[in-house]
């Protein structure tokens, strides 16, 4: 008998983690405390605002980004990891270390190491 359960819990959470740019958007936000778009832009060269815009919708949707905006003129948004984004964060760090270290590039002072 064939069941409709996902008998992995990873499937679901991998599908929002495993999208480019996922995770070092969630190491940035982690590393900053909090942060605004451009902040995150800028410490992730290559990444386009459009990604990140779409990273960032997908992050919050899965409850791991909490978006805060605020009522002044003009508009600040800061981005913050909820509880379980930091939880996230503390696990895949030594992960993104890892990555690093074998990639033999020089990564000291990456914002996704922090």
């Amino acid at each position: 008998m064939e069941s409709d359960e996902c008998l992995c819990p990873l499937e679901g959470v991998l599908e929002v983690i495993g999208r480019k740019w996922a995770l070092l958007v969630v190491a940035v936000i982690g590393n900053r405390g909090r942060a605004r778009f451009n902040e995150i832009l800028r410490a992730l060269p290559g990444i386009t605002p459009k990604t990140l815009a779409a990273r960032l919708r997908e992050l919050e949707a899965a409850g791991l980004v909490e978006r805060r905006v605020y009522p002044e003129t003009p508009p600040r948004v800061e981005y913050t990891l909820t509880r379980e984004g930091a939880e996230l964060r503390r696990l895949v760090k030594p992960l993104i270390k890892w990555a690093a270290a074998r990639s033999g590039r020089d990564y000291s002072g990456s914002p996704c190491l922090g």
